[in-house]
Order: structure tokens, then C-alpha cells, then sequence
């Protein structure tokens, strides 16, 4: 009875237990004490019977030897028994997400908060207008918004539980411009540094890191320990931390600290104890939250850490280009530090019907750029608002998220529970894969974590062939674009290999050239992943 009390007790805390990123040591370079309750027992049974559960000592070598997907289902299920307790997923997926499926294709390049129903893509269209506004007047004072957009900025705000006394947000274009929007606003005259913790390469922080340049900033990123890509520990804290003295006196830092809450390339999850260490030392914070899933923001813990700036992006919510939006959170008690900057990138929201009603001559364009602001370039149709259904039974103001409304009613457990049975399945597959004829010779070799209760998910890796040689991820994209298969890839960087590593630095990084403003060519390390 004990032995079975002791079985069921494992079993129940699989099934409710989440990622805690509190149970962390104050301080980044020491290994946190292990805690004394049923969690960690939980974590490390779940990472052994996802190895040895899944086909155990199984190989496989060629098409032919691949399981059926009744026996990997089989597999799969007897792996993961909590992953029954989300068959409500596969109810409004089959209701509302029947697309996914009526293509037989598998989209492994999605990662974030939003996607587009089939149901309301089909039934609404709302375009945005791009409106060159000063993010500061616009924190402070507001400006003319359609109720439909204050409905839809309070249902956002409360599905990832940001205060409305607390902060105050826009709608940007996308996620770079949001980024942008606060290198243009951000006063690096008199806090000169940025600091990124970052792993791969991104379009959103390379615009950031741009203007803050022009602006004078001093532009720092933390590195990442290969082949595992853990922060380095020792760096990043000289770099928040000062070491100089000045009149006896320990010399903060000070500037912004761009710090992402896991990486959306690898998966690794980063120590939320880094942001308060850069607030004790004058840094101001924001949170990259971009490559969050639904209602991960549970489990943030805004009471505790409170950033100066917050960024989560609606991306891919529409299933068309443009495709979505980015929301720009700001600290009230931040807005007065803020520049004067008028930057494109802030749009409105306006009902569909706003756009009908006008036939396009230039008096009546005259009349609703007086009601929205400036009008420098109005977008192509969005298709959907797809998360926001308008019903016209509704009180007047009142919007119907059905996408934000759905994960609410699933929950946080449900949803992370089933998002860490598929990815650490996925990932260990794919590390039982190998080539024929070989001494065991894989197929894929993975960068970042390997199978973890709390990793995030994404996973990054790339393919060899039999002699070891990287097959390009171009290469492998278009191969599994044939397959119906959708892959993304990317460029890592800030990586540190120890000198035991310096093999593998040659086999997966790539050198190419591009031109930097202030040193003609220069040199860049990247490595490849798919």
C-alpha cells in the first residue's frame, strides 16, 4: 500500500505540478538548493520515463523501421498518462482549428500566444491603420480609439493580468516596433548601456540595438556556454553589476536590460532572478514575452517583478500578411522618464464597418485621419481580428475573444502539461533517429536543453549526414516543406565554446561577411540551425 500511495502520489503531481523559476538561488552562478517538497521528484520522474518509456533501446535507421502511428500513439500515451486530461484541447481544436488538420500539415514553425480560428476568419474583417504618434503623449494622454480597440486593450490586459493602474499600453505594428518604440523613447543620454540576453539572432532586437547606437548607447549581450547554450553566469553579472569604485563608493550601472523569459530558438529557460539583480543595480527591465504560450503569464508572477516595459506579441492571429499585432506595456511611474520621439509603429484599431462606410475620397480620408490621427499608410485589409469575434448581442463596447476565452476555460496546467508531453516527445524521437550501416551514427544532433520538465518549446538542431557533415538547413526546409512539414530557421549567436568544443565550432558555425556602418565588413560568427 505504501509502495502504491507512493506511485499515485508521482503520478498526481505529474498531472498538476508547473515550472517554478522562483525555486532558483538568489544568485545565477550557484545551483539552487534543492527543495524540499514532492516537485523535484516529480521533474527528474519525468525526465526518466520520458527516456526510457519511448520505444526503450529502440533505433531507427531507415523509413521502413519507423513505428506505425497507432503504436507511436500507444507509446506515446502510456509515456505521458496525463496527456488524456487534455482532450478538451482536441475538441476545440476540432471545432474551431479543423484547418490545421483538413491540409495534413504540420506547422512546426509556430511560437506564441495567438492563433487564428477558421470560424472567425471567416466571418470579420478589420483593418489597422499605421499612425506616426509620440509613444509618450500616448502613454500619457491617450488619444481617439475606437471602442472596439479599448475593449480589445482591456480583455489583453487582463488575460495576461497587467494592472490597468499600474501600467498603460499601445498596439504596435509587429513585435520590431515595439522594440524599436522604446530604443527611440528610452533617454540612453543619461543611462548609456544596453544589455540583451539573447541566443540567436533576431530582427526585433537588431532594430533595437540600431537606433540605441545612433543614440549613443553603449550596446552589451550576454554569451551562452555551447553545447548546452546556458547563460554565462559570471559574465552577465560583471556586466550588470560594476566593479569600479568612485569616492569610495560602489558605481551602478545603469541602462536597460532586455532579458527574454526563455529562448524561442532552443527552449532554454532563463533564471527570473536576473531581472531583480539588474533592478538592485539601477538597470530599468523589459521583458520580452513575444514567445510566451496562452496564459503563461499565470505563472510570471507580476506582483513580484515588475518591469519598466513589457512586450508580447498577437502574431500569426490572422493566418494572412499582415498577420497580427504586438502590444507595448509601459510602468506609469516609467512614462515621465521617457523622450519626446515620433516613431512609426503605433497603429489603431478600427472596426471594419469604419472602413465601409467611407468610399476613399480624399475629404472623407481628411475626416477620419482628424478621428485616428495622421494617416501615413493605410495597411492592406487584415482578414479576421480572428481571436476577436464582435457580437452584435452584445452591450455596445463589449468583444468576444474566443481564442483568449478558450485557454482561459482550459487553464494553465492543461495547456502546460500538454505542451511539455509533445515537445520533450518530439525531442526524443528525434534523438533516436540514426543513420543505417553506422556505428550509431545520428541524424540530428540537438543545441540547448535536452528532455526537461520545464524547458520551453522550441527545440533547435541540425541534420548530418552519415560522414558527419552538416546538411544545409535550406536544404532540409525545402525537404520537409515537401512532406507538408513547416520549419524555420535561424542564425545562433553570442556563443562561447570552452576549448574542448572547438571541433564542433568548426563543423556547425558559418562565417559570413556583412557590412557594419563604422568598420566597413565585419566579421560575424553564426551558427545554423533548422
Amino acid at each position: 500500500m505504501e509502495e502504491d500511495g507512493k506511485k499515485l502520489q508521482s503520478q498526481a503531481c505529474l498531472r498538476g505540478c508547473c515550472p517554478s523559476p522562483f525555486l532558483t538561488s538568489h544568485d545565477p552562478q550557484t545551483k539552487p538548493s534543492r527543495p524540499m517538497n514532492s516537485s523535484a521528484a516529480c521533474r527528474r520522474d519525468f525526465a526518466s520515463k520520458t527516456s526510457s518509456s519511448i520505444f526503450p533501446n529502440a533505433q531507427f535507421s531507415n523509413h521502413e523501421s519507423l513505428p506505425s502511428i497507432h503504436e507511436s500513439f500507444a507509446e506515446f500515451t502510456e509515456a505521458y498518462p496525463q496527456y488524456s486530461d487534455t482532450v478538451r484541447v482536441d475538441q476545440i481544436r476540432a471545432q474551431e482549428y479543423y484547418h490545421l488538420s483538413f491540409s495534413n500539415h504540420t506547422c512546426l514553425d509556430y511560437l506564441g500566444t495567438g492563433l487564428f480560428s477558421y470560424s472567425q476568419l471567416q466571418k470579420h474583417e478589420s483593418p489597422t491603420y499605421r499612425i506616426p504618434r509620440n509613444l509618450k503623449t500616448q502613454l500619457l494622454h491617450g488619444g481617439a480609439t475606437s471602442e472596439l480597440e479599448s475593449a480589445i486593450r482591456t480583455r489583453i490586459m487582463s488575460s495576461l493580468n497587467v494592472q490597468e493602474n499600474e501600467y498603460s499600453m499601445v498596439f504596435t505594428a509587429n513585435k520590431t516596433s515595439a522594440f524599436k518604440l522604446v530604443a527611440e523613447s528610452y533617454p540612453f543620454q543619461s543611462n548609456g548601456n544596453l544589455l540583451s540576453v539573447y541566443d540567436y539572432e533576431s530582427e526585433a532586437i537588431e532594430a533595437m540595438l540600431n537606433s540605441s547606437e545612433k543614440k549613443g548607447a553603449r550596446v552589451m549581450s550576454a554569451e551562452f556556454s555551447w553545447p548546452r547554450l546556458r547563460i554565462q553566469s559570471s559574465k552577465l553579472r560583471n556586466m550588470l553589476v560594476s566593479k569600479k569604485k568612485k569616492q569610495h563608493q560602489m558605481k551602478k550601472r545603469s541602462g536597460l536590460f532586455v532579458f527574454p523569459l526563455h529562448s524561442r530558438m532552443t527552449g532554454a529557460r532563463y533564471p527570473y532572478l536576473w531581472m531583480t539583480i539588474a533592478e538592485e543595480n539601477g538597470w530599468h527591465v523589459l521583458i520580452d514575452a513575444c514567445a510566451l504560450g496562452p496564459k503563461d503569464m499565470d505563472s510570471f508572477g507580476l506582483s513580484l517583478f515588475r518591469p519598466d516595459f513589457l512586450i508580447c506579441s498577437f502574431y500569426k492571429v490572422f493566418g494572412d500578411n499582415p498577420s497580427g499585432f504586438a502590444c507595448l506595456f509601459v510602468k506609469n511611474s516609467t512614462i515621465p522618464m521617457l523622450e519626446t520621439s515620433i516613431t512609426p509603429g503605433i497603429i489603431g484599431l478600427i472596426p471594419a464597418e469604419k472602413l465601409t462606410e467611407s468610399p476613399g475620397t480624399d475629404a472623407e480620408l481628411e475626416n477620419l485621419s482628424s478621428q485616428f490621427g495622421r494617416v501615413e499608410e493605410v495597411a492592406e485589409k487584415l482578414k479576421g481580428l480572428e481571436m476577436i469575434e464582435v457580437d452584435n448581442l452584445k452591450p455596445k463596447g463589449e468583444v468576444e475573444c474566443r481564442g483568449l476565452d478558450q485557454v482561459d476555460s482550459l487553464g494553465l496546467l492543461t495547456i502546460s502539461n500538454r505542451a511539455r508531453c509533445l515537445v520533450n516527445w518530439l525531442l526524443t524521437a528525434l534523438l533516436k533517429l540514426q543513420h543505417p550501416n553506422t556505428k550509431g551514427t545520428p541524424l540530428v544532433r540537438i543545441y540547448g536543453p535536452k528532455v526537461r520538465f520545464d524547458r520551453g518549446p522550441a527545440i533547435a538542431f541540425n541534420v548530418f549526414d552519415w560522414k558527419g557533415e552538416k546538411i544545409e538547413p535550406v536544404l532540409v526546409q525545402k525537404l520537409a516543406d515537401r512532406s507538408n512539414i513547416s520549419l524555420s530557421y535561424g542564425f545562433l549567436h553570442h556563443i562561447w565554446f570552452a576549448d574542448k568544443y572547438q571541433e564542433d565550432k568548426e563543423k556547425v558555425m558559418e562565417r559570413s561577411n556583412e557590412p557594419n556602418s563604422e568598420n566597413g565588413n565585419k566579421e560575424k560568427r553564426k551558427t545554423k540551425w533548422e
